[in-house]
């Protein structure tokens, strides 16, 4: 019994820390979503294209915002350009064997960015070296750059342009509130550039 009671207990505390993750954004956060979506809005309208990175799970999100985008969010509407450069396992370990993994988003920011796309930069901890390199290049290019963080955004909101923190410590809770906020921007898609 006392099993179950400490189950219990930690699928509660785990909603209350989401809920208090997603309240932090809320209180702290909305106004940078609102800023990144409209420029995500903005490119879009203006025929550029989003790219999108992380690791791991932060690889998930990408893939999964970037799908929305191309195919669609809730709204019947045409498809955008939007390429998660965590997809192509060719150039990932081929660019990895070559450049090492520092550099295997830049290398294709190099290759794939214009001035005025928008790169989405997702690291849970702010500083993923493959993340920060591809940011870097991203601004160097005069892409836009938003960056997608927990508690701790440096060294990777040195190069963005916006940066939307969760205040969270914990990777699960930030993870979370990342595809929620990537949701946002694709109502924000459906609903300006949708209608």
């Amino acid at each position: 019994m006392s099993n179950d009671s400490n189950v219990t207990s930690l699928l509660r505390r785990s909603l209350e820390e989401h809920l208090q993750a997603l309240q932090t954004v809320l209180d702290s956060g909305l106004a940078n979503i609102e800023s990144s979506g409209r420029a995500i809005c903005d490119a879009l309208a203006a025929g550029n294209k989003i790219l999108l990175c992380g690791n791991g799970g932060s690889a998930a999100d990408a893939q999964h915002i970037a799908a929305e985008l191309v195919g669609r969010y809730e709204d019947q509407r045409q498809p955008y350009p939007a390429i998660a450069l965590t997809t192509d396992t060719s150039a990932l370990t081929a660019l990895s064997n070559d450049f090492g993994y520092e550099e295997v988003f830049a290398r294709q920011v190099q290759a794939l960015c214009k001035p005025s796309d928008v790169l989405i930069a997702i690291s849970t901890s702010g500083k993923s070296p493959n993340v920060v390199r591809a940011a870097e290049t991203a601004s160097s290019i005069g892409c836009k750059v938003i960056g997608l963080t927990g508690a701790h955004a440096e060294p990777l909101a040195d190069y963005c342009f916006i940066t939307v923190q969760v205040l969270s410590e914990r990777t699960a809770r930030v993870q979370e509130a990342h595809i929620t906020i990537g949701h946002l921007w694709c109502e924000m898609v459906d609903e300006i550039l949708g209608k």
